[in-house]
């Protein structure tokens, strides 16, 4: 929260500032000024005089050892200056003719808490409880997004998160045709309270980096799900290289003013070619009420999507779930916590309808987690009835959680006392529309360049260690271009943040039965580690054949949080890597493969190692045996194979390989041809 003083015997426009602060609260403790004006418009400064960007608040954490960027808006000509109480820190700087201003705090050691004031044209602002420590910004698409109730064991993991150094802020979800200088989001402090909307990757990096560095950890979140690579990087960046340019004219036609509005008007159309509910057959026949004939209906484990269930189609079904109420509870209104419902739903409580959300609503419905509220009158003790109605017209649909969301309980029930809603609940089919996977129009938040613009451009430049990156889902149909496009994105980001080459830590993605080319986009993401100072946590081991968001999100934000502590803060003995392959040659119909990180030899030292093919001249690839020689070497032969040519490793979807060192790390997937590394110029795939 932001806290403003106002001097008397200011200007009249000082005056008007005073008069708008205190219309919303009374006292000297205030809701936080306006946010995401982007420049100067008319009125605007005559009313605000002074404004402070959105990335400083009460609770945030400003980056230790570097000088610390503060800027802001203010009339032209003011003289601003800044403060860290009990710090020693002070600076100062004049708004330029556009009404910006900068200043730079110097470099501050781990510490706090302080209170960073801001004063001119009269006006103060004071931002309370402010650490110093390490900042880093973690983003991507929905397995960065992937909130930390969401992840395995969330309810427990939520609740132990009482950490007061480690903060967090999110980024609210916008693009923009054009780089905006501001954005909405709030710190706030680890807490169990707080901590169960935090992307959990960035969670679980930070609190490894807090519990080894001993220092407050500060992680800007800006990610949004099923978005891709090109809409991260700025049009600038874009045009650095000839192969993006179909990008940026991409951005120039789609990031129109217009663009908005026609892209809604798509969207309706393609919502009207989908199958439409053909009405609710289930009610009228007692679906939802407490004497329903069961006779018909099935049992399904919640949550899940129904495909994973074995029904591949898309519809309407009925979930339905008995509970016992306890006496104490009758009378009371009760709320439901039923999670996410792909796409819409609409339930009810003893027969009585009590909530409902659909994509006609909001286009994000397949996603929310729904909270309805059952009133007192239908409670009673005993046995009480849920009964849910998910309708999906395309794609995947269900309840689908996450479970740690999934309960029911009078408001302010303790966890501990809450009826689960999660296991099993009986289902029936009220509609089959078939198999339905029309694609949808591009979103706004895959236009080219429009979320680099509404979600990083307003970071700009606020001191940070370096990145952590979880993306490449949306980018997998593109695997040759990505090869190009993300080291891009790196180097565009270290560009406008102007802070040299800082560590950009990446992701690459899990196992996962996909249908794509995900070996050839994990190979492409193995690109970017050319670039200086970048790094790379393997999760091939960790992740779910039928669900593209695995919920072992802990062994990610360690995996990341290895590669910083070791590259970035020198921790010894920190092992950051999993196997690699330093070198590889052909001995005939064997080859003869090098690793590095293999300190401590090859892992399972006792069980045969999978994953392995080879491959003569003409390149078709046979299962291969792997014999561990000794070095942290493998010789690798296969049936079939006279003359070896070509080595790949885990090289599938969703593959089968135990490939790991002492400390447990996985080897990375790759497919390399004979002579490699030390023994030839060929490059890893």
């Amino acid at each position: 929260m932001v806290h403003a003083r106002q001097e008397s015997g200011k200007t009249a426009g000082a005056e008007r500032l005073g008069r708008l602060l205190r219309a919303g609260n009374a006292g000297s403790t205030v809701r936080p000024l306006p946010r995401g004006i982007p420049s100067r418009t008319p009125g605007f400064l005559e009313d605000l005089l002074m404004r402070v960007a959105c990335l400083f608040q009460d609770h945030m954490v400003l980056q230790r050892e570097m000088d610390v960027p503060v800027w802001g808006w203010a009339e032209p000509g003011a003289r601003i200056e800044a403060e860290l109480k009990g710090a020693d820190a002070k600076a100062g700087a004049t708004a330029d003719a556009g009404g910006q201003w900068l200043l730079r705090l110097p470099p501050l050691e781990a510490g706090g808490p302080y209170e960073l004031v801001v004063r001119g044209e009269g006006q103060e602002v004071a931002f309370r409880d402010v650490l110093v420590g390490e900042v880093w910004v973690c983003s991507g698409q929905s397995n960065m997004e992937f909130t930390l109730i969401a992840a395995r064991d969330g309810e427990a993991e939520v609740a132990a998160a009482q950490h007061p150094s480690l903060r967090m802020v999110t980024v609210e979800r916008a693009q923009s045709g054009a780089p905006k200088t501001d954005f909405k989001g709030s710190w706030s402090v680890c807490s169990p309270a707080t901590a169960g909307r935090f992307s959990a990757v960035g969670y679980f990096f930070a609190r490894d980096l807090v519990r080894r560095l001993g220092v407050p950890v500060g992680m800007i979140s800006a990610s949004w799900g099923g978005t891709p690579a090109e809409a991260w990087v700025s049009r600038e960046g874009l045009l650095t290289e000839p192969v993006l340019h179909d990008h940026v004219r991409r951005l120039d036609e789609e990031g129109r003013p217009d663009a908005e509005a026609k892209y809604a008007a798509a969207l309706a159309a393609w919502q009207r070619s989908l199958p439409q509910d053909p009405g609710n057959q289930g009610w009228p026949r007692g679906w939802a009420g407490l004497d329903a004939d069961m006779s018909a209906w099935k049992t399904m484990r919640l949550p899940t999507h129904w495909q994973a269930a074995g029904y591949d189609f898309s519809g309407v079904f009925w979930f339905r779930r008995e509970i016992q109420v306890p006496a104490e509870w009758a009378g009371r209104d009760l709320e439901l916590s039923i999670g996410a419902c792909d796409k819409g739903d609409v339930t009810y409580f003893n027969n009585e309808r009590v909530g409902s959300l659909t994509p006609e609503q909001t286009p994000d419905s397949w996603r929310i987690e729904r909270r309805y509220t059952a009133p007192g009158r239908l409670v009673k003790a005993g046995r009480n009835v849920v009964a849910v109605r998910v309708c999906s017209n395309v794609f995947a649909g269900g309840m689908t959680g996450p479970a740690g969301v999934m309960w029911a309980a009078p408001p302010g029930t303790p966890e501990s006392q809450r009826i689960r809603l999660e296991g099993d609940w009986r289902f029936r089919v009220e509609h089959n529309f078939g198999r339905v996977t029309q694609a949808m129009p591009r979103r706004l938040g895959a236009v080219p360049a429009t979320l680099f613009n509404a979600m990083i451009a307003p970071l700009l430049p606020a001191a940070i260690r370096g990145a952590i990156w979880y993306q490449g889902e949306s980018n997998a149909e593109r695997p040759a271009e990505y090869r190009v496009l993300f080291p891009t994105l790196i180097r565009d980001w270290r560009r406008v943040w102007g802070q040299g080459d800082f560590p950009f830590y990446f992701v690459q993605l899990a196992n996962f039965g996909c249908v794509q080319d995900w070996p050839a986009l994990r190979a492409a993401q193995r690109c970017a580690l050319d670039l200086p100072n970048t790094g790379m946590a393997v999760t091939i081991d960790i992740g779910e054949a039928r669900d593209i968001h695995p919920k072992n999100k802990q062994d990610v934000g360690a995996r990341l949080a290895r590669v910083a502590l070791a590259r970035t803060y020198g921790v010894a003995g920190v092992e950051w890597s999993g196997p690699e392959v330093v070198w590889a040659r052909s001995e005939g119909a064997a080859a003869r493969v090098q690793f590095a990180h293999a300190a401590g030899g090859l892992r399972p030292a006792d069980e045969r190692l999978t994953g392995f093919e080879l491959a003569g001249p003409g390149r078709e690839f046979h299962e291969a045996e792997a014999r561990r020689v000794g070095g942290g070497q493998l010789l690798l032969t296969a049936p079939g194979v006279t003359e070896a040519r070509w080595v790949r490793y885990a090289w599938k979807c969703d593959p089968v390989c135990n490939l790991r060192n002492a400390d447990g790390l996985p080897a990375s997937p790759f497919e390399i041809p004979l002579p490699f590394g030390a023994w030839g110029a060929a490059k890893a795939q």
